[in-house]
């Protein structure tokens, strides 16, 4: 089942962000088999991280739970609102996903 793990990050994201980012990515790398996309929301006019959107394919809700409660990020207290949310993959195009991280 695929699950939409989505933060926002609260007004002292930034730097509790910062704190947790090693941890993040390793955690990130420790979970490779289940996750599918990830990355950062950023603001319209600026490369600012406004939040985080990971996509993960897991067998439950509990195992979605616990991916998610794990998430060095969320425990590092960066995100003012979390939610975790089952999803159905409808149309699937990667081969317009962009070339570099920030778009086009």
């Amino acid at each position: 089942m695929l699950y939409i793990c989505y933060g926002v990050d609260g007004p002292d994201g930034k730097e509790k962000r910062d704190g947790a980012r090693q941890e993040h990515f390793e955690y990130l790398r420790s979970n490779q088999d289940i996750l599918v996309l990830g990355g950062a929301t950023l603001a319209d006019e600026s490369d600012d991280r406004t939040g985080s959107v990971l996509i993960i394919n897991v067998k439950n809700r509990a195992a979605a739970d616990l991916f998610a409660d794990g998430e060095p990020l969320r425990r590092a207290g960066v995100f003012a609102s979390y939610s975790v949310t089952r999803m159905r993959r409808g149309q699937w195009f990667p081969d317009n996903a962009p070339d570099t991280p920030e778009g086009n």
